[in-house]
């Protein structure tokens, strides 16, 4: 591979005009495609053969006006203390607000608070039930305005109005999330090279990947069902690797032109070596993001596969704009340090803080195993209690109008009434349809944690009954995913006793069943992780400890990441921090992502550093030696490589929406503690402690694993050395041929 990669960066260089113009095609043809080939992201997290999503195509084929996936917005109005929304004056301004509602365009059906007796026990609050004829991402900014002005009549009436529901659900990332992370790396690219030309070149081509990235994603929705968090997590997981992945190549590439080598012969070798890593690196976080199509959930596994594309994306750049690039630039991504930068590089100048760090772990290793290990594990203790669901009302900011409308229908009705389920009877196998329906309501009522039924409101010429069920717990609760299971346990008896069919559903019991599947594949996904992850280095290293130590720091970054994020979002742990009002359930679907993607990062890190020590070790350094020489060539790119990481990830905790929020959150805590903890400091100790023994594997094994040669040693063989009397300076003027 080493040695095609070389030929690919050589090319690239010397053909730096045609390879830059070709991506500037793509990049057109990839706008137009996204300007006229897109379609409208999706809502639907279903998840096929859950009981919950059966229900909701039986609705959806025999009775599609109470389709369980239409926009819904609850209008929650609140009469001032001494008063009631069943008064003259306010019954006046709510009927009034009941009708302008129901002439709102896209508006399916609108209850009346006093028909459905949808009034609190106090009469201060009542709520009203908007149900679009579209989907929630169908719902488009014009028709919230229109919506929230629907409500001026109960204001003017001195009532309070407050809306909440699906229909008012907006996805916002703030530019800031990106702003910030790019500003930050931008910093840490012009310290770690000292020149504003190599530092641009890594926010370049990562621009251009996700820029063609996320186009592609755009055009994909014209075709398949994507959600609308797609975007921004190709978005985050695009900058951050883009410019990982360039860091490695740039930086090699320095280090070969202030050898002696001319431009291109730089970038043919920067490519074979730096360049090996970052296909491997790449290639590992696109397996494990495109893995998730095993775990049979739909949405999920679209979202993984178009991440996975934008990862891939990012190394292509990587491997061929990029080498055109340094081409036009020349000698200048040296910057002013100049040929004084080499002293850093070789093992004969003064020892950077890298090495001396290194040095400094070597002398201490055990006590630095131990508290390191034990850190990790005391962060991880709250991922004990982890719990997965959606994201409701209630995880909005108090200043909201969803969360207000929230805490005052919780405040009139009950927890439970902003996350009612939806129970459907099929009575086509009942001989007395209404006596069935009656005792099936009858039945809810007497079940414990239901606070109370709705009454089935019946559909001409359907065989299909429909009942609301109020729980007494809210939608977030362990005690509402347990009443759900208690009644789909009774359905059994009531088809014997009324022969009617009962399904539980809502969205509500659908988002408890996509986070019980999610729970149940997380196991065997991060199985499945961990096992490529060994297959990997065993054919990268040789070696069966290294592989083995490498995943058992893998394991112990995820568990102290999980706990962390436990601890912040579901416990509430300096919460106000990170913008979290009301701590919740961990989104049922970040666990499995964040294991995808940092599988990835951590296998990029542990070759870059652990191949260096491979190389010292095979050129006859010492165990110890090896570790510190390893660390003097790679400690000060994977440090910077993992700040911007932590910088761009941690941005996205600015952003409003909760989901993305976590994400960011859990990915930066997750690449700081796999970088500056396990691969910086537990990775040397436990390399030394293991000596020689570190590279140990049967020969009956070596003989029959191929050769990859990530680190491009028979490339090193097939390449003449540069004459000794190619100095440094005329190295230089030959960069810019």
């Amino acid at each position: 591979m080493a040695t095609y990669l070389y030929r690919l960066g050589r090319f690239s260089y010397r053909r730096r005009g045609r390879v830059t113009l070709a991506w500037l095609v793509l990049l057109a043809l990839a706008a137009m495609g996204a300007l006229n080939l897109s379609g409208p992201t999706s809502s639907d997290l279903s998840i096929p053969g859950t009981q919950s999503q059966r229900a909701a195509d039986l609705l959806a084929a025999r009775m599609p006006q109470v389709a369980t996936d239409a926009a819904t917005a609850q209008v929650v109005l609140t009469a001032p203390a001494g008063r009631t929304v069943a008064g003259r004056t306010e019954r006046t301004a709510v009927e009034a607000t009941v009708a302008r509602l129901r002439a709102l365009d896209h508006v399916r059906s609108v209850t009346d608070p006093f028909t459905t007796r949808a009034v609190s026990r106090d009469g201060r609050t009542a709520f009203a039930t908007v149900t679009y004829s579209m989907t929630q991402l169908g719902v488009k900014d014009a028709d919230r305005e229109a919506l929230l002005d629907a409500g001026r009549a109960a204001r003017e009436a001195g009532l309070g109005v407050e809306f909440g529901g699906t229909a008012m659900n907006v996805l916002e990332v703030s530019p800031t999330s990106e702003i910030v992370g790019i500003g930050i790396a931008a910093v840490v690219l012009v310290i770690t090279f000292g020149a504003f030309v190599a530092a641009g070149l890594p926010l370049v081509t990562a621009l251009v990947g996700v820029t063609a990235g996320v186009a592609g994603i755009e055009i994909a929705t014209g075709y398949v069902d994507l959600s609308a968090q797609t975007f921004t997590l190709a978005l985050m997981i695009g900058l951050a690797v883009g410019i990982d992945y360039a860091l490695f190549i740039v930086s090699r590439y320095r280090h070969d032109l202030l050898s002696g080598l001319d431009g291109e012969e730089s970038a043919g070798r920067a490519l074979g070596t730096a360049g090996s890593a970052v296909v491997f690196a790449g290639l590992t976080v696109v397996i494990a993001l495109a893995a998730l199509t095993v775990v049979r959930i739909p949405f999920l596994a679209a979202m993984g596969l178009a991440a996975a594309g934008t990862v891939l994306v990012a190394v292509l750049v990587a491997l061929t704009l990029l080498p055109a690039l340094l081409g036009f630039l020349g000698p200048r991504v040296l910057g002013r340090r100049g040929p004084a930068a080499l002293d850093s590089e070789s093992n004969s100048g003064p020892a950077p803080w890298g090495e001396r760090w290194a040095r400094s772990v070597l002398r201490h290793r055990l006590p630095i195993v131990l508290v390191a290990v034990l850190g990790l594990g005391v962060i991880a203790i709250p991922a004990a209690d982890l719990r997965l669901g959606l994201p409701t009302d209630a995880s909005a900011r108090h200043d909201t109008t969803r969360r207000k409308a929230y805490d005052q229908l919780a405040a009139g009705f009950g927890r439970g009434v902003n996350g009612p389920l939806v129970v459907v009877a099929d009575l086509g196998g009942s001989q007395d349809r209404a006596g069935a329906t009656k005792a099936l309501l009858a039945d809810l009522s007497a079940v414990p944690g239901v606070a109370f039924v709705a009454p089935t409101t019946p559909v001409g010429g359907s065989d299909l009954a429909v009942l609301t069920v109020i729980p007494a717990s809210g939608p977030s609760e362990a005690a509402t995913e347990d009443l759900v299971h208690d009644l789909r346990d009774r359905a059994t008896d009531w088809h014997r006793t009324t022969g009617a069919t009962v399904y539980v559903t809502g969205q509500t019991a659908i988002n408890i069943d996509i986070s019980e599947r999610v729970g149940q594949a997380l196991l065997p996904y991060l199985a499945v992780v961990v096992g490529l992850a060994f297959v990997l280095l065993l054919l990268v290293f040789r070696s069966l400890l290294v592989p083995i130590k490498a995943t058992l720091g893998f394991l112990l970054s995820i568990a102290a990441t999980f706990g962390a994020t436990v601890a912040v979002f579901q416990w509430g742990w300096l919460g106000g921090l990170v913008g979290i009002d009301t701590p919740g359930p961990i989104v049922s679907f970040l666990p499995i992502f964040l294991v995808g993607v940092l599988f990835g990062l951590a296998m990029d890190y542990e070759v870059f550093l652990v191949s260096r020590m491979r190389e010292e070790h095979v050129h006859g350094a010492s165990a110890d030696e090896s570790v510190a020489l390893g660390f003097r060539h790679g400690a000060r790119v994977v440090t910077a490589a993992a700040v911007i990481m932590v910088s761009i990830f941690g941005g996205f905790v600015l952003a409003e929406d909760s989901i993305i929020k976590s994400m960011g959150f859990a990915l930066a805590v997750g690449v700081f503690v796999d970088a500056f903890v396990v691969r910086m400091t537990i990775v040397p100790a436990v390399m030394s402690l293991l000596g020689d023994r570190a590279w140990w594997i049967p020969r009956w094994l070596d003989r029959r694993l191929p050769d990859v040669d990530i680190e491009g040693a028979r490339l090193a063989h097939r390449i003449e050395a540069p004459a000794p009397s190619a100095l440094r300076e005329p190295a230089v003027r030959r960069a810019s041929r």
